[in-house]
């Protein structure tokens, strides 16, 4: 589903309260590898539900960093990804969850919780303090596990109210 409207933006203020980064049993978490962007996509495409071509959301133009794109495996095969990029325009002390996503096959095991944690703790080693993430109002999943990672929502356009009580309504129901 492609949803035109702005992207809903989230907060985590603090690393501080930060969980400890727990991998579940027969999963192994890693860094992108040269020969990843066939993985990607997929867990990418099949997450959300339509093509994204990794050079249009990551890339490799400067500053490409493989080691802030990682990857949750099952016996060789990455099953989920996120990344813990920046934004170019952003804070220095902030970064930016991006691009969180799981095969439907593996649900239930809280792969999507883990490898979003696992992005936001490889933000706290870089010394980042805080985290921004955008999202849209269908990925109801998504929003659920942002929030128990203590993620709020920022209302950075007036039609955002709405759209969050909605989203909140729903997540409740």
């Amino acid at each position: 589903m492609r949803d035109e409207r702005s992207k809903l933006v989230m907060k985590k203020e603090t690393f501080a309260d930060l969980p400890q980064l727990d991998i579940p049993e027969g999963y192994k978490l890693r860094s992108f590898h040269p020969g990843d962007v066939t993985e990607w996509e997929h867990v990418i495409r099949i997450s959300f539900a339509r093509e994204i071509a990794f050079g249009d959301k990551i890339g490799f133009q400067p500053p490409f960093m493989p080691e802030k794109i990682l990857f949750l495996c099952y016996e060789g095969l990455a099953v989920a990804t996120a990344v813990a990029w920046e934004k170019e325009d952003g804070d220095i002390n902030c970064g930016y969850l991006h691009m969180v996503g799981a095969l439907p096959g593996h649900s239930g095991k809280g792969l999507g919780y883990t490898i979003a944690l696992a992005a936001l703790h490889r933000m706290r080693e870089e010394g980042k303090q805080a985290a921004l993430l955008e999202t849209d109002d269908f990925r109801l999943p998504a929003i659920s596990i942002y929030l128990r990672l203590g993620f709020v929502p920022l209302l950075v356009e007036e039609e955002h109210s709405g759209r969050w009580e909605r989203i909140f309504n729903e997540l409740m129901s």
